[in-house]
């Protein structure tokens, strides 16, 4: 039998971090334990509080059956109590919040909800490989606007053509942004609002590192306007939950309307016992400031060790990597296998990797590799040492 992928899938190439772990993997065969800070997967346990109100939550909802496709209402409140403590931003918990398996998930479906075949979706260049494949998925264009250091890793919304505007549907944003680091001012996100509302284009604000920050808090799309805009969050980061898949979207009750009918056709819901996890999660403050100030350290050491190699200063404004520039004349790719020697053993992701290739064949994530924040700070200690033996 003559097994054939659809079109879509034989579209898309291997995910990048899935070649970040096949790295990994041939490191540990030639006996050498590399310290691996390709995949931005916090090592850091959950809190206490989070896995204390995850087991109660497992005997309290023992006979809850299925969960709701849109989240309990007091996760819902719990969302809406933290982003008006947080941002000054009151959300109705009943139409303007859904609950959500992590971002993952919701940033890969939402296409759905507003693309047609042919429509074009603006997309940050490099940024989150799920903004590209759930635009393709949705048989959606994407439109790459490149992330670059000139321009402080803001996107240039003038720079798109009016043919690309006349077809564009949907536009994201990742602030504070991954790879970079870089944070938006509060007239930055005023300025993107005010374009989308003026071409009528759909503004998907990607906020999942918003906690994980070493200066002034970043701000919120949100806190400018609610119509037409959608807020991704996830408390991944902000509270070590990676393996809980828990989140939200929240914002114009139109989209999230939306977002609820295609969710209801795609799975069953976040688990209850989840649910209270991140109820107690977002609760609580102080064990954010904690791992705020673990990441902190951790960039510091990271960035003193890559100093010490006469290479620019990256240190980021905020989330949990480090976007380096590699040294003159080697590619992303090269500075990338040089680190995987084995007296050094540092595992990174390839900026061009992350990347996608424009029209005129530049990749904006060329000339960077990406270093996520998560070995503990032992580890961090000894890559920084590790460093000392580049030649």
């Amino acid at each position: 039998m003559n097994v054939r992928p659809s079109t879509r899938l034989a579209s898309i190439g291997t995910y990048a971090f899935a070649e970040v772990d096949k790295a990994v993997e041939r490191l540990k065969a030639q006996g050498i334990q590399p310290i691996d800070f390709g995949v931005g997967d916090p090592t850091a346990p959950t809190p206490e509080l989070v896995r204390e109100a995850g087991k109660i939550g497992i005997e309290k909802h023992k006979c809850s059956g299925y969960p709701s496709y849109v989240g309990s209402q007091a996760y819902r409140e719990a969302v809406a109590a933290w982003t008006k403590r947080r941002f000054g931003v009151s959300l109705d918990p009943d139409t303007e919040i859904c609950a959500t398996l992590g971002s993952k998930e919701a940033v890969f479906n939402f296409p759905e909800c507003l693309i047609d075949p042919g429509d074009i979706v603006l997309i940050p260049n490099p940024g989150y490989p799920p903004y590209t494949r759930g635009t393709l998925f949705a048989e959606g264009r994407a439109y790459y606007l490149p992330i670059v250091p000139e321009n402080r890793f803001l996107m240039d919304l003038r720079s798109i053509p009016a043919d690309v505007l006349a077809k564009a549907r949907l536009l994201w944003i990742n602030y504070p942004n991954s790879p970079s680091g870089a944070c938006a001012p509060l007239s930055y996100l005023e300025e993107v609002v005010e374009f989308c509302q003026k071409h009528g284009i759909v503004l998907a604000s990607d906020e999942a590192y918003s906690e994980i920050y070493f200066g002034e808090p970043p701000r919120s799309a949100l806190e400018v306007s609610k119509d037409g805009v959608l807020v991704f969050q996830s408390l991944s980061k902000r509270s070590a939950m990676t393996g809980w898949r828990i989140g939200w979207v929240a914002g114009d009750a139109r989209l999230v309307s939306l977002f609820k009918k295609l969710k209801t056709n795609i799975d069953s819901g976040t688990p209850n016992f989840v649910q209270e996890g991140a109820i107690a999660a977002l609760s609580d403050e102080k064990h954010v400031e904690a791992f705020r100030r673990e990441y902190r350290a951790k960039r510091d050491i990271m960035v003193e060790g890559i100093k010490a190699l006469g290479l620019p200063d990256c240190t980021p404004e905020a989330t949990i990597y480090m976007w380096q520039r590699v040294p003159k004349g080697m590619t992303s790719v090269e500075f990338a296998t040089k680190l995987l020697a084995p007296e050094i053993a540092l595992v990174t992701t390839p900026g061009s990797w992350l990347g996608e290739t424009m029209k005129d064949g530049s990749n904006p994530g060329e000339g960077f590799v990406r270093l996520a924040f998560v070995p503990s700070i032992e580890d961090t200690r000894k890559a920084a040492e590790r460093l000392k033996n580049w030649k």
